[in-house]
């Protein structure tokens, strides 16, 4: 018997638990969305984004930007990531408070997603000539935190991503790869897989927050992981 006849297994990413998780976590939010009629698809070659026009009202998304504003520090990366220059002002809102457990409640119903995935929505304030250059959501095995960040609910899978203001000019959510620029738009929502239909990291998810050239951008962000996190 040869080696290419011998019935023994590969071991492939597909049999990874954490990759069949993010291909069925995938599945369950696509379809989920897909059948959503206030979520909006976006048209796109190996990239699944999807936009929700008004999730926010507009005394949301003022009460929002007062909170941002209370927890905003200079932002900073994962040490030793290659995320790129990352200039906006950032902090993770309190999760207890009972108007954020009332939103983050609405995305995670709007994606399907179980809370206990869900990282703590982090605020964002860009003024002019802040940015956030091209850089992944996900996480990579040769990136120093990858074992911690194993420990504490491991892959991120889905971002969403809420706008609380309109700009002035510039500002744009930018996902090279794809060819796509989405200016910021008051209430609304983007929501974006970062790995493939098959559960792996997609190189298509690089993404880049450019610089504001006049006024100030708001926006929130939720990552959700590949199990509990914390």
């Amino acid at each position: 018997m040869t080696l290419s006849t011998m019935p023994f297994k590969r071991r492939t990413a597909s049999r990874d638990p954490d990759t069949l998780a993010l291909k069925r976590l995938g599945e369950a939010v696509r379809q989920r969305l897909d059948a959503d009629p206030a979520a909006y698809r976006l048209p796109v070659e190996g990239l699944e984004i999807f936009g929700v026009a008004d999730f926010f009202t507009p005394p949301e998304c003022v009460r929002l930007m007062e909170i941002v504003d209370v927890v905003a520090r200079p932002s900073s990366t994962y040490e030793g990531s290659a995320d790129g220059a990352r200039t906006s002002f950032s902090g993770d809102v309190d999760p207890t408070n009972p108007f954020i457990r009332m939103l983050q409640r609405r995305i995670d119903d709007l994606l399907g997603i179980d809370p206990i995935q869900g990282e703590t929505i982090q605020g964002q304030r860009y003024s002019a000539g802040q940015e956030f250059r091209v850089h992944f959501d996900h996480f990579h095995p040769s990136q120093s935190f990858w074992d911690m960040e194993q420990q504490r609910g491991g892959q991120r899978s889905w971002t969403a991503m809420g706008y609380l203001n309109t700009v002035e000019e510039g500002g744009s959510t930018d996902f090279p790869s794809v060819e796509l620029s989405i200016p910021p738009q008051a209430g609304a929502l983007l929501i974006w897989n970062n790995m493939t239909p098959e559960g792996t990291p997609n190189p298509k998810s690089l993404h880049a927050g450019r610089a504001v050239i006049r006024g100030t951008k708001y926006v929130l962000t939720k990552w959700y992981r590949v199990r509990p996190w914390g």
